[in-house]
């Protein structure tokens, strides 16, 4: 028997989980844990297998399919869990705020998870499904690098022209491949975050 099931609430034509056994958050993390861990092995995607997170978080595989439907949503909100809450500007200045979006990305725990991230990309690119589930998780990350160079044009402090598509992917890219790879081992760590950006803001001031 399924711990949850879905009704309908009246006269909105949603559905919503009717009162059952509640989820067990430890159990969650366990095994969001287990993918991660997983994938930080060596293991990729296509390998990795519903049975195999199970033994590794000490769970039933019922366990996993009450919470996930399949094993490429179970993927996503593991990289989700390791991504963190979505990063909030202080609004001081536009330059201020990519630092501090910059630096999030940057931690100690975003790190570590490098290898992770690395190791997802060849199935990203193999599966489209996934691809996607993968775009609408980083879409609100966008949006908030997005929403602070709006603003810059409309106080002025960046170019009315700027192309902000093409912005946010060239503040965006450099850490990532940084983390990943370490593509360029001539770029210090220090202050990469105050260099990317005024690197970038060299082109975008007003």
């Amino acid at each position: 028997m399924n711990a949850m099931t879905s009704t309908a609430a009246p006269g909105t034509g949603q559905e919503r989980k009717a009162p059952g056994r509640p989820r067990n958050a430890q159990a969650d993390e366990a095994i969001l844990d287990a993918v991660l861990d997983l994938l930080s092995d060596g293991q990729s995607a296509a390998a990795i297998s519903i049975e195999a997170v199970a033994a590794r978080a000490g769970v039933g595989k019922a366990t996993i399919y009450r919470r996930w439907p399949n094993k490429e949503a179970l993927l996503i909100d593991a990289v989700r869990s390791m991504k963190g809450p979505l990063p909030e500007p202080a609004g001081v200045s536009v330059r201020e705020d990519l630092i501090a979006l910059i630096k999030a990305n940057r931690t100690p725990r975003a790190q570590r998870y490098g290898k992770v991230t690395a190791c997802l990309l060849p199935e990203l690119i193999r599966d489209d499904e996934l691809a996607r589930m993968y775009q609408a998780f980083v879409e609100p990350r966008r949006e908030v690098t997005r929403q602070v160079l709006r603003r810059g044009i409309e106080t002025g402090e960046l170019r009315a022209d700027l192309d902000i598509e093409m912005t946010q992917l060239m503040l965006s890219a450099p850490g990532m491949i940084q983390s990943m790879l370490r593509l360029n081992l001539a770029v210090p760590e220090e202050r990469f975050a105050e260099t990317l950006v005024d690197a970038v803001l060299s082109g975008a001031r007003a």
